[in-house]
């Protein structure tokens, strides 16, 4: 599937993946960190594996500074 990521286009296996996967195939690092918009929404960190990614869709991950 293919999933805009942080701007860029970028493919991974599977039709329908759960965010804590999408993190995984991407090898995100820090993804105890990382916080996730999908379609331009946060999404709860308890809601990753719960929560799909489709074709198509939209993800920003987004690391706060201190």
């Amino acid at each position: 599937m293919k999933l805009k990521v942080n701007g860029e286009t970028r493919e991974i296996a599977g039709e329908s993946v759960n965010i804590d996967e999408a993190l995984a195939a991407l090898q995100v690092s820090d993804p105890l960190y990382v916080t996730v918009e999908l379609n331009g929404e946060i999404v709860d960190r308890a809601a990753f594996a719960a929560t799909r990614v489709k074709d198509g869709d939209a993800l920003e991950f987004l690391y706060f500074m201190g």
